[in-house]
């Protein structure tokens, strides 16, 4: 169901309590999550991405798997001002977040509550909104209908761990803002480990996303085993939840997927009847280059610029290291944001 279908003034009765932050009554409420459970994504929205003073709360509902910091981060005049001028008149940054249907820990995810989105990524977009003085309202959906968002207007610009490549920059501008690594995860009683040789992949069975930067990445390792009459299996499942239950029961060898999530999983599942670890990380962009991730907007948009300045104030003044601390990314800083940095090459996309 799509809030679409409401009566047009339901809607917008919804969307101003929503934006105000008035607290809604239960009745509402209830409406508000189920129409959330029943659209393809989801929105909030906050002013100044948290208090109207600029305090932005990081780490929130997490579930242990951030730590809560409050940070003040007041406009900055001067980097606001580069913003388009339909951006600017709006007072909105709608930000897409690709999470749907399990989420990923610890980077996008529902929290505590059970209906807010938590996570590194809608943080950090909730702290650059801050910087440019901008209402934060947060789309959550699929991978695929997050791009699509861009593509169409709906979404101005994309925090959901997307790698810079050159492939993407055909359609898209980037604002990097932390370093892309990739890992494997595999069971704890596995002797298997990556090294960082494709070689070590033959005769294995691996998962990846469907869409992702890490299936290209995989699926050039798999061609290049087929050259050297080598084989490559590739498996897809619909989610997370899926993806761990084969490795658990043996159906894959390992998983590829980003290292932020994957150590995320390896400390929850510690305890578990099926551990698992990390058995190597490689960049996102592969041996010859460091992989970057990047907020994502529409090419010629003209907000990669507004947003690097943004983060890079983020960086100065020493909010994007507590950001990154509060979710255990510390070692995924970047020292600058920059704006289309050199991506994952055409040769590998």
């Amino acid at each position: 169901m799509s809030a679409l279908a409401l009566p047009h003034r339901l809607h917008l009765r919804l969307r101003r309590k929503l934006f105000r932050g008035v607290a809604a009554s239960a009745a509402v409420a209830s409406l508000a999550v189920s129409l959330a459970a029943c659209g393809g994504d989801s929105g909030a929205a906050t002013r100044n991405g948290g208090a109207p003073d600029g305090t932005v709360t990081v780490g929130a509902l997490s579930n242990g798997a951030g730590k809560e910091t409050s940070l003040k981060v007041p406009e900055v005049k001067s980097i606001s001002a580069g913003l388009p001028e339909k951006v600017a008149r709006s007072g909105r940054l709608v930000v897409g977040v690709g999470a749907l249907p399990a989420g990923f820990p610890p980077l996008s995810f529902v929290g505590d509550d059970q209906k807010t989105l938590t996570g590194a990524e809608p943080d950090l977009a909730r702290l650059v909104g801050a910087v440019l003085g901008l209402e934060v309202e947060v789309k959550n959906s699929t991978w695929e209908n997050m791009f699509v968002g861009v593509d169409s207007g709906k979404v101005d610009v994309a925090f959901s761990n997307v790698t810079d490549t050159e492939e993407r920059k055909r359609k898209y501008e980037f604002a990097s803002y932390r370093h892309d690594d990739l890992a494997f995860e595999v069971p704890k009683k596995s002797t298997w480990n990556f090294g960082g040789d494709y070689r070590k992949l033959a005769g294995r069975t691996v998962s990846v996303g469907n869409g992702t930067n890490q299936e290209k990445i995989l699926l050039d390792w798999k061609a290049k085993l087929a050259k050297e009459g080598k084989p490559l299996t590739v498996k897809y499942y619909q989610d997370l939840n899926a993806t761990f239950l084969a490795l658990a029961s043996g159906k894959i060898d390992a998983y590829f997927g980003p290292n932020p999530s994957i150590s995320y999983h390896v400390s929850q599942t510690a305890k578990s009847p099926n551990p698992t670890r990390n058995a190597g990380r490689v960049s996102g962009a592969g041996e010859k280059l460091q992989g970057l991730i990047a907020a994502t907007a529409k090419k010629g948009s003209g907000l990669a610029e507004p947003v690097a300045a943004a983060i890079n104030h983020l960086i100065k003044n020493g909010q994007y290291a507590e950001w990154l601390a509060a979710w255990n990314l510390s070692n995924e800083a970047v020292p600058a944001s920059r704006v289309n940095p050199p991506g994952l090459p055409l040769s590998q996309s």
